[in-house]
């Protein structure tokens, strides 16, 4: 009985190392064994313009991250489209390859408030990181509190750390239960607005006068009257930054600069995930000491999947949560200095002066077309995306045709939704009845010449990167190139002669192959050859 079990021990054995040796083919990838999850979509591209086409025509629930890989030039990156639940399986399998990872944050998708915050440790001695960190949640609630009437504290911010001896470093998103930023241009805005008492202070620290204000910069005065949005005179402020001043840091050269890192609010802006670190670097971003944040718990998800997928900054649903704006008064007018500042306003839904755009300039054009008819001249008051959905939310004006009354709402207004995956359009209603009833009208198709499957064209040097099922990553090209395996890696049946007689007749079939062979020669040849062989 030992005998049996030992042979058979051995065979599997045997079988698992061959199974290593000879892997299924790298382009089949298989579901996720949960019945919830999308089908699996694993693509890789040299180009970050393609993999965002590519996402935008893809009917799955994917989204578009940055890699990037050892011993390649510095910056240099790779992109990825796959689901959150695909990234996270693999993000935990190969480490190796997947562990310099950022989240591509489009343009024009709804998005948390998120930070980026970091000084150079030898040249702030005496700073207390951690302290600083929780004096900005704080104010930072404040604000959102005072602008916007949204509640929040430490307990809704994600905190992150990925620290050094030599460097401070963190990351801040907020998870807002029931309010979220129409694009991370807004973020941007609303973070120069709440900072402008210390930027204020630092360009008087680095003696930048009205005269010589640099047109480029992207700051501007603080309204007179503390936050009150009415009066267009700015008021100057004694150096120091206030209650900001904590946010004053020094770089490696003594000038002083901010902690808070305001380059981070660019269209499609690349953002380090949690769990990843720099190429070159060991340190990746893990959960602070001092965090306060702990998600939601899911019945379906493990809850370290649950804070992943917290950390997204896109990662936003549409469930009727305040969409916040931060919109720039006279767009003509703008200037970044202290001579012209900017004006900015924030609203949650402040109506605008004829229609507001998407990332889509077709899909916006063909939703104006529906509500400019018959006479009425409707308008978009706002739209928003939901990158995580796929959808685009167009709030409308002066159009109030709704499906569930078959009538015009006299005072409600309508929302027209957009879901890219499906390529097709539906109306919902902000009347209170309509919204009682969950009413969602009929799905309605996309005209095909604005539909993405339509417009999208696959471009074969885009297919430039593999990933195999042992989380190797190379270029297809090289693959393509590569010298024949060696006899050690090639499957037994590969490994045979080749029989020369057997050759011979293939060379014949060749040059016959333009003349029909009937199926009986064909049986006859092949008994032949067998006897034969057998024979021998």
């Amino acid at each position: 009985m030992t005998t049996q079990r030992g042979e058979k021990v051995k065979r599997v054995e045997e079988l698992a190392r061959s199974f290593q040796q000879h892997p299924l083919a790298a382009h089949y990838r298989p579901r996720l064994c949960r019945p919830w999850e999308p089908s699996s979509v694993w693509r890789l591209f040299p180009r970050q313009s393609a993999a965002l086409a590519f996402a935008k025509g893809c009917k799955e629930d994917v989204h578009v991250f940055a890699l990037e890989r050892e011993l390649t030039e510095a910056g240099q990156r790779i992109y990825l489209v796959t689901s959150y639940s695909e990234l996270w399986h693999y993000y935990r399998t190969f480490r190796h390859s997947l562990m310099h990872c950022y989240e591509v944050i489009p343009e024009g998708a709804v998005c948390k408030v998120y930070f980026d915050l970091e000084f150079h440790k030898p040249s702030n001695e005496g700073l207390d990181g951690p302290q600083m960190v929780q004096l900005l949640i704080q104010y930072v609630c404040r604000k959102l509190n005072e602008l916007y009437g949204v509640s929040c504290s430490a307990e809704d911010v994600l905190n992150l750390d990925s620290s050094t001896d030599d460097k401070f470093s963190r990351h801040l998103v907020f998870v807002l239960p029931d309010a979220a930023f129409k694009d991370n241009a807004h973020v941007g805005r609303f973070v120069h607005k709440i900072l402008q008492p210390v930027l204020e202070s630092l360009q008087e620290a680095r003696g930048i006068t009205e005269e010589s204000a640099a047109p480029e910069m992207d700051v501007d005065w603080e309204l007179a009257g503390s936050d009150e949005l009415g009066s267009p005179q700015p008021t100057r402020r004694k150096p120091g930054g206030g209650e900001l001043h904590f946010l004053r840091v020094k770089d490696k050269e003594g000038r002083w600069g901010l902690l808070v890192d305001l380059g981070v609010y660019t269209k499609n802006r690349n953002f380090r995930l949690y769990k990843s670190s720099k190429a070159g670097k060991n340190t990746a971003f893990t959960v602070a000491a001092d965090n306060r944040f702990v998600p939601r718990p899911d019945r379906q998800l493990a809850a370290e999947e649950c804070l992943f997928l917290a950390s997204l900054v896109t990662n936003v649903s549409f469930t009727g949560q305040k969409i916040l704006t931060l919109e720039v008064s006279d767009a003509k007018n703008m200037q970044a200095s202290f001579r012209r500042p900017a004006l900015h306003h924030p609203s949650i839904a402040e109506p605008l002066d004829g229609s507001q755009s998407s990332p889509y300039k077709e899909v916006d054009e063909f939703i104006l077309s529906l509500v400019r008819k018959d006479g009425v001249q409707g308008a978009v008051r706002r739209c928003s995306y939901f990158e995580a959905e796929q959808l685009l939310v167009y709030d409308i004006l002066r159009y109030r045709w709704c499906g569930n009354v078959a009538r015009c709402h006299r005072s409600n207004n309508i929302m027209i939704l957009v879901d890219l995956k499906e390529e097709v359009w539906y109306q919902k209603c902000h009347d209170p009845v309509c919204r009682s009833q969950n009413y969602r009208s009929s799905s309605y198709p996309l005209p095909q010449d604005i539909c993405f499957s339509y417009l999208m064209k696959e471009d074969n040097e885009d297919l430039e990167y593999l990933m195999d099922d042992m989380g190797n990553i190379e270029s297809s090209q090289r693959r393509e190139g590569s010298q024949a395996p060696s006899a050690e890696q090639l499957p037994d049946w590969e490994l045979w002669p080749d029989d020369e007689a057997h050759l011979e007749a293939l060379e014949e079939m060749e040059r016959t192959s333009a003349e029909e062979v009937p199926d009986e020669l064909l049986l006859e040849s092949m008994a032949q050859f067998e006897s034969s062989e057998y024979a021998g």
